[in-house]
């Protein structure tokens, strides 16, 4: 698939990432989810080939490399499973609010451990009361000499069980005005006196990825870890949200094509009533209609991708892009297990965990509805 944002050494990347996935991720990724963990082992190996963090400066331990490289390693760990997301959150989500708004002791710290994988991160902003309305999170930081001093509670933390650094959206001023001035952004690390994990979470799918509950109790943080300024927390949030529903939107549309592949060959195998059921009108048109709307999803979501990698302001169309991805993916996953019969409803089918996995996409990284409110606005209405 032509790419235009992609040179030959990206073509040559991604040749290697396929490589190294088909010996260490392909085969276990069922054990994996009955495990229900991604092992750190697999972290680190994504780390000693270079996988991890790509675009962060070479003095770093990065390969200071643009971000087509970035969307590469997305794209390939969706086909491997969803559940391979928090390689992407620890990628293109988490390190970013470090790159950009760090200091450098932060930047020396703790970037050269996030791209050899032994420091897995995570960000925190959701609360048990507090899911798209970020600015009335109550998680507190009051500041007591050298250190801050945070309570509260986290949930549905990707990462949160195995995260070493964890960037954590709390309340720095409780008295601001507007609310969302008064949030800051701390990063807090393994083993610090008052943190703590709670429940690993259940999922509908996604099982293999971890999900956990995080929680602060007179949690001890020195001030050397506040990211970037107080108060800046929601702002650095809200410029830093659109990667994040970009990698949400790219792994929704390769998950379509995905499972679009899987139907594919599914129904040229499957007989019924003395013919491969490809041949009928009803399941021609189905796929039909589906390759059409993967088509027109590649496309703008490859223009998007090439806007973003050269800086250009993409809010509406990410939130678009998201928004429509998402629930391109939820329709897909539904017609497929469909075109499956009795057999997309067993587990031994791919498409039946890719029928658990997709839907959950349409709610992080802000809700469908959050995204179909932004684009409003940004119509002026």
């Amino acid at each position: 698939m032509y790419h235009p944002y992609l040179k030959e050494e990206h073509n040559m990347f991604r040749s290697s990432l396929r490589k190294f996935l088909q010996k260490e991720a392909y085969p276990h990724y069922e054990q994996w989810e009955r495990d229900r963990l991604v092992p750190r082992s697999f972290w680190e190996k994504m780390g000693m080939q270079g996988f991890l963090c790509p675009d962060v400066d070479e003095q770093y331990g990065g390969s200071g490399a643009d971000w087509g490289f970035s969307v590469i390693i997305n794209e390939e760990l969706e086909r491997v499973g969803s559940g391979l997301i928090g390689v992407g959150l620890h990628n293109d989500i988490v390190v970013p609010y470090i790159t950009e708004y760090g200091t450098d002791e932060q930047k020396k710290r703790w970037l050269p451990s996030c791209t050899k994988g032994n420091m897995i991160s995570a960000i925190a902003m959701t609360e048990p009361g507090t899911g798209s309305d970020l600015a009335g999170i109550k998680t507190t930081a009051k500041l007591n000499g050298d250190h801050y001093i945070v309570n509260g509670q986290k949930t549905f933390i990707t990462n949160g069980i195995h995260c070493d650094l964890v960037i954590v959206a709390c309340k720095t001023d409780t008295g601001a005005v507007p609310a969302h001035k008064g949030i800051s952004l701390i990063a807090i690390e393994r083993g610090t006196e008052g943190f703590s994990r709670g429940r690993k979470l259940e999922k509908v799918g996604l099982h293999c990825q971890d999900t956990a509950e995080l929680i602060f109790e007179d949690c001890k943080v020195p001030v050397q870890n506040l990211i970037g300024e107080e108060g800046k927390g929601f702002q650095y949030l809200m410029k830093k949200l659109q990667q994040e529903r970009l990698v949400v939107a790219i792994a929704a549309q390769v998950s379509s094509e995905h499972m679009f592949s899987l139907a594919m060959d599914y129904i040229k195998k499957r007989e019924a009533f003395g013919k491969s059921i490809s041949q009928f009108q009803h399941i021609q048109f189905k796929m039909a209609e589906m390759a059409t709307d993967i088509e027109m999803g590649r496309a703008f979501l490859d223009g998007l991708i090439s806007e973003h990698i050269h800086g250009k302001e993409v809010v509406v169309k990410v939130s678009m892009a998201k928004f429509k991805l998402t629930e391109m993916s939820r329709k897909i996953a539904a017609e497929c297990m469909q075109l499956h019969g009795g057999y997309g409803y067993m587990e031994e089918y791919e498409i039946a965990r890719r029928y658990r996995d997709v839907p959950v996409a349409s709610i992080y990284a802000g809700t469908n509805e959050i995204m179909k409110v932004i684009i409003a606005k940004n119509l002026g209405l």
